[in-house]
């Protein structure tokens, strides 16, 4: 009973997500993940930035105890829920969790906000500068010249890649933990995979970099995204064309978009930007600027339209559908094991 009871906790704190978000007066657990990584990292560099080695295996060490330390607080909150026979407290504990590991409402609000911000015959200096400051926050590369094309490519690629870091990678290792739940109690359930993914995520986003410090700091925390997020990114390419008007041309367009997708360096991110490429038939890839550097990245679907506000709008829809189309599958899936 425990069991099915976090199932529909599971699919609550979804619910949740997408229409509040995250709680402005609770403290987020990737704000505290983020807090020991940083202090450590810092550890790292200031006292051994010129061993190599020891960087490299500090990077280890950092990813394994945040990883293990956010499994660990996942799996206890777990145990106590069942083994209470469904705790109210922590069930609620349970929900707040599951919700804080996804990213729906924050990350289309984010990107629905720029666009809105942008006139199509640009706006003035002062809307241009905001929007600019938004898009920084969203994205790694430097855009502060960008043009106002360059503005909505970035949005649009950035949505793309953290769609799947942010809301499909968490959906998916939380569904398995429910599986993994029903068979044993001390399985990896629903929270310690979903902290565990979450911890993983925010390693990469905060040192998983190829530069500097970080191309040996963050090297394990880098691949081990790359693997976590292996298979949900496959699945985003595979269960996308379902739910829109290019399901007729299923194979065509699994075929283009893995194609464009593995020319990144990025084994992920790249298949995740090409299938929503694809679908909503826009053009991404090219230009960009990184610390003061030119990089040139492939060109994903190149007679695609340009990007725009109304593609945003589409690729929005289209992560909203998928989600629904998930968690049937997911449900069917669950109640027939």
């Amino acid at each position: 009973m425990a069991e099915i009871n976090l199932y529909f906790i599971f699919i609550g704190s979804i619910g949740f997500d997408l229409l509040i978000g995250d709680p402005r007066f609770i403290i987020h657990p990737v704000q505290i993940v983020g807090i020991y990584i940083k202090l450590i990292t810092n550890f790292f560099i200031h006292n051994f930035k010129k061993n190599k080695r020891i960087l490299y295996w500090g990077g280890l060490f950092i990813a394994l105890s945040t990883i293990a330390s956010s499994f660990v607080i996942g799996k206890i909150i777990e145990l106590i829920f069942i083994q209470s026979r469904s705790n109210l407290i922590f069930g609620i504990l349970i929900f707040l969790g599951l919700s804080s590991c996804l990213a729906s409402k924050s990350l289309i609000s984010s990107v629905k906000e720029i666009s809105n911000l942008i006139n199509d015959n640009i706006t003035d200096q002062k809307t241009e500068q905001i929007v600019k400051e938004k898009v920084q926050r969203i994205v790694s590369r430097d855009v502060s010249t960008a043009s106002l094309e360059h503005l909505l490519r970035s949005s649009i690629e950035s949505l793309t890649e953290n769609s799947v870091d942010g809301i499909f990678g968490p959906l998916f290792w939380i569904f398995i933990g429910t599986v993994f739940i029903k068979f044993s109690i001390f399985l990896p359930g629903p929270l310690s995979l979903g902290f565990s993914y979450k911890a993983i995520s925010t390693l990469d986003s905060m040192i998983g970099y190829k530069y500097d410090h970080y191309k040996y700091l963050g090297f394990f925390s880098a691949k081990i995204e790359d693997c976590s997020t292996f298979i949900p990114s496959r699945l985003v390419l595979l269960t996308l064309p379902l739910i829109s008007s290019k399901i007729k041309k299923y194979n065509s367009v699994i075929k283009e978009s893995y194609s464009d997708g593995i020319k990144y360096d990025s084994p992920n991110s790249g298949i995740s930007e090409a299938i929503f490429a694809y679908i909503s038939n826009i053009k991404l890839g090219g230009e960009n600027k990184y610390n003061d550097e030119i990089i040139e990245k492939p060109i994903i679907n190149p007679n695609g339209d340009i990007c725009s506000k109304e593609k945003i709008n589409i690729i929005c829809q289209l992560i909203l559908r998928l989600q629904i189309l998930w968690i049937i599958t997911f449900t069917i899936i669950f109640f027939n094991i």
